[in-house]
């Protein structure tokens, strides 16, 4: 099958999250990434853990690094740095994520790669942007959820701020750079020129907060922790059954009667207190504390089974395991096999898009460092064994970077 990107080729300078997450969404619609490494030590996302497979390597890393070829590279030489303006003519995308300012001391900033191909698209991810008195700070997800606004309405609201579970604004923030970078390039389809595309985790993470930032700036409204209840409608949370928890999705007032109704408390859905949603809202300690008392009298999936038949919104509260393990999640074929070259076999969480005509399915384990330095040289600049001899030579690729020469299958600052 032919996918979405064949033909777009993307040289990947970032490092840890929103960059490589970045690049794996890209290379799941089929564009070709080459991952640009340090010696010895490679992306830092190599280190971290646990948990490790057994050879060593980390499952975060495996985790969104699919799809992609390794090149060990020492940008700080002279020929390590030709060499990134070579392979930057051969391609469509450069990606980076160090601090501003990092990849101009390298020689390798924005001007210098549009003057070796006047068509490249450079996306540069920064922690806060690239003007202002904070430009020059690396960023950090932990730290722009806490600055950003972000753990000041997460968390139970007598409760410390409270980071989300996972890297979100890293997350996010590579999305956003997909978002980007795919605008930009069908922009050079209609305009014929390449750009630069900028993002910050700063602003990727006032982004993701639409109603509060909207209601603050229009209404005037500080929103306050809530635990996981909603601001806007009640009741909108996740409260205790039975036996664990049940989180549910009143979102109009319809669904409210129809709560009433199906856990047998059918008078409350004609009360004029509750009827309407502004009138819950005001009252949500009231509201909550009816919801827990009729919600203890059976278990989670004995109210799940009832509520979705008389089309109540609400849902289980799974652990990775549980929801990894369900019917609904097997059916979709979202977990998927790879066979990586010094793990053997590794399962990971495929992409979540499905194209009817062009392939998502992953096609290459995520690289062992620097494997594919000799096999890229060869492959995208033509060069000849000896070439890639003389610049080992050199030490371009670093101590440990020493290419194979044989086909198989740097970093600075943190933005």
């Amino acid at each position: 099958m032919t996918r979405a990107l064949d033909g777009i080729r993307v040289l990947d300078l970032s490092r840890v999250l929103a960059g490589p997450f970045c690049s794996m969404v890209l290379s799941d619609l089929g564009a070709e990434v080459i991952k640009v490494e340090r010696d010895g030590l490679g992306d830092d996302l190599r280190g971290w853990g646990p948990p490790f497979m057994p050879d060593g390597e980390s499952t975060y890393f495996l985790s969104v690094n699919r799809n992609k070829r390794s090149i060990v590279l020492d940008l700080k030489s002279e020929a390590g740095r030709a060499l990134v303006l070579d392979l930057v003519r051969k391609s469509d995308v450069v990606l980076e994520n160090f601090r501003p300012g990092v990849m101009e001391s390298l020689g390798l900033g924005y001007d210098e790669l549009r003057a070796a191909n006047p068509q490249i698209i450079f996306c540069s991810i920064s922690g806060f942007g690239t003007k202002g008195p904070m430009a020059g700070r690396p960023g950090y997800d932990v730290i722009t959820q806490g600055m950003g606004g972000l753990m000041s309405v997460t968390g139970e609201a007598d409760g410390t701020p409270m980071r989300v579970g996972v890297a979100i604004v890293d997350l996010v923030t590579g999305l956003y750079s997909v978002i980007g970078i795919l605008g930009a390039l069908q922009s050079r389809t209609t305009h014929g020129h390449g750009q630069r595309v900028d993002l910050s985790l700063l602003e990727s993470c006032l982004s993701i907060m639409p109603n509060m930032t909207a209601g603050y700036l229009m209404g005037g409204a500080l929103p306050p922790r809530m635990g996981n209840g909603h601001p806007n409608t009640v009741p909108y949370k996740t409260f205790p059954t039975k036996d664990s928890f049940l989180t549910l999705a009143i979102g109009n007032d319809e669904q409210w009667r129809r709560l009433c109704k199906v856990t047998g408390h059918a008078e409350m859905a004609d009360d004029a207190r509750f009827a309407i949603n502004q009138d819950r809202v005001a009252l949500r300690e009231e509201v909550e504390t009816l919801v827990v008392e009729w919600l203890s009298e059976r278990t989670t999936d004995e109210w799940v089974e009832v509520m979705e038949t008389a089309g109540v919104p609400c849902g289980p509260v799974y652990t990775v395991d549980r929801i990894l393990g369900d019917a609904q999640v097997d059916a979709l074929g979202l977990v998927k096999t790879m066979v990586h070259p010094t793990s053997g076999e590794i399962r990971v969480v495929g992409a979540p898009f499905h194209l009817s005509l062009d392939d998502t399915e992953p096609y290459r384990p995520p690289p062992t460092l620097g494997a594919h330095t000799a096999e890229i040289l060869s492959e995208v600049l033509g060069l000849d064994d000896d070439a890639i001899r003389k610049l080992a030579d050199q030490q371009v690729f670093g101590s440990h970077g020493i290419p194979k020469f044989e086909n198989a299958d740097v970093q600075g600052d943190e933005a």
